[in-house]
This record gives structure tokens, C-alpha cells and sequence, in this order.
């Protein structure tokens, strides 16, 4: 039988408020996510911790009638709007989104070792034990079938000129990771763990997620690090990480900084590909 694996809890919830940060996030990075994948049409997906599967449907769109797209969300709320967002434009039908859990994928007997590709993004940090989640996607697919994981390594943030106090609020932040359970730092492990859970890692890269002053994207990507902060506020000072004045204070000079004409945000999603083994 095998072991429970370690409880951990996704730190950002699943509030209106945090949907609709999802929502501007996908409409940034999902054309860099479905430039990687490179679909050509016709294959099978295995879409892991889907969320409001908007990257999805994307993939749904691209694999067009001749393929076959199915999504697994853990979360009934996330769950719920995805779909609604889904009928809301009528695409409903070109996927398959079911309720299940990253370690017990709610496959049928058939469908395992069948997709072609298991794709899983912002997952592996935020569970407890990413190694058997990977291990399920490398069962999901066909020999020779792809395993692609997307995740953060949130030591790479970089912003320029440094706001006052920011590198110990994004410390803080981090640490409010691997008290909960999960793993800040696990992007740099995404070519280990393919290799640990039996497929042969063949590529790895970034995405590219930043931008600076008076780019179109500068404000929402700003907005976004705003928003991803003041959530965790909760969290960081019941775990005692940062003095709730040195927080508010620190948010602060971060929202003004995000008004310099000189301000760069430099961040890169993590990016690795393995296969199965034939």
C-alpha cells in the first residue's frame, strides 16, 4: 500500500480576487508555455493541476479535432470556474476537465500509458512530494511519450534598482513555502526529478516573465507581484517571518518603485522536458 505523502497547502487560495490574478497571469505566459510544448495537431494531453484551464483549452485548440485534451484540478472551486469560463466562450467541448489529485490522477485503466503528452505547471511547488507526481505523469503517457514540467525557482527574481527592504520580504515569502510543505526552489530540481521518476530529461529552458518601465506589461506584471504579496501577508506574519510595520512599509516603497521610469523586473519560469523510455 503505499505511503501518504506529505501534506502541504497551496499558500495563494482560490478567492475571486486570486482567479482573477490567474486569469492576467495566463494571458502573459501561456503563448511562451504553448510555444515549448509546440504542438502540431493531433495528439493526447495530459493537463496536471489545471486550475482555471485557460492553457488548456489553449492546448485543446491546438491539438484541434484530432486530438484530445484532458485536465485534472484538485481544487471544486477552481474546478467550477473553469468551466464556467469555458462555457462562457463555448469551448466546453473541445475538453475533458475532471476533479482529482496530482498523486491519484483519475485516469481510466486504458488511459494510462496512453497520452502522448503530461504537461504540469506551478504544481510541483505546492506539493509535498513532487517526485510522485512526476513518477504518475511518466506512467500517464506512451513509451516514448513526453513529461513536461513548468515551475518557479523564486530565487531568480531580480528587480533593479532594489526597493528598500524587498529581498527580506521575498526571503520571508519563500520561507512561508517550505513551512507549509512545498518547495520554493523546486524549478532547479525539474531535470533531477524526470530523472529520479524513470523518464530521460532531453531539454530544459526559461520563460521569459518580466518587464520594465513603460512597457505595456510593466503595471500588471507589477500588479501581479503586488497582489501575490499582500495574499501572503497572513501567512508570513502568523509564521512570524517579518514584522507586520517592516511588511507594510516594505509594500510600500515596492508599489512607488513600480512608478520609476527606471524600474526591471526580471523573472524566467523553469522549463524541463524528459521522455519515456521505450
Amino acid at each position: 500500500m503505499a505511503s501518504t505523502p506529505p501534506e502541504a497547502t497551496y499558500i495563494h487560495g482560490t478567492s475571486p480576487e486570486e482567479q482573477r490574478r490567474l486569469s492576467v497571469l495566463n494571458g502573459f505566459i501561456n503563448d511562451g508555455s504553448l510555444r515549448e510544448l509546440g504542438l502540431r495537431g493531433g495528439e493526447s494531453v495530459l493537463d496536471v493541476g489545471c486550475g482555471l484551464a485557460q492553457l488548456t483549452r489553449a492546448m485543446a485548440r491546438a491539438v484541434g479535432a484530432t486530438g484530445r485534451v484532458v485536465g485534472v484540478e484538485k481544487d471544486p472551486a477552481q474546478l467550477a470556474e473553469a468551466k464556467r469560463q469555458a462555457a462562457e466562450v463555448n469551448e466546453e467541448q473541445l475538453l475533458d476537465l475532471r476533479e482529482g489529485d496530482a498523486y491519484t490522477l483519475p485516469l481510466f485503466e486504458n488511459e494510462w500509458g496512453a497520452f502522448d503528452i503530461a504537461h504540469a505547471r506551478f504544481v510541483l511547488e505546492h506539493v509535498g512530494d513532487p517526485l510522485r507526481v512526476v513518477r504518475g505523469m511518466v506512467q500517464a503517457v506512451r513509451p516514448g511519450g513526453r513529461i513536461v514540467l513548468e515551475d518557479d525557482d523564486h530565487e531568480v527574481l531580480r528587480l533593479h534598482p532594489e526597493p528598500p527592504g524587498f529581498r527580506s520580504l521575498w526571503e520571508a515569502y519563500m520561507r512561508t513555502y517550505d513551512r507549509l510543505g512545498n518547495d520554493p526552489y523546486v524549478g532547479r530540481r525539474l531535470v533531477s526529478l524526470l530523472h529520479q521518476a524513470g523518464a530521460r530529461p532531453v531539454r530544459n529552458t526559461w520563460i521569459f516573465f518580466g518587464s520594465c518601465a513603460s512597457q505595456p506589461t510593466f503595471d500588471a506584471v507589477v500588479n501581479n507581484a503586488l497582489s501575490i504579496l499582500r495574499g501572503a501577508r497572513e501567512t508570513i506574519l502568523r509564521q512570524s517571518l517579518l514584522d507586520p510595520a517592516v511588511f507594510d512599509e516594505t509594500l510600500t516603497h515596492f508599489a512607488a518603485w513600480g512608478k520609476r521610469p527606471d524600474a526591471a523586473f526580471w523573472f524566467s519560469i523553469c522549463w524541463a522536458e524528459g521522455v519515456r523510455p521505450a
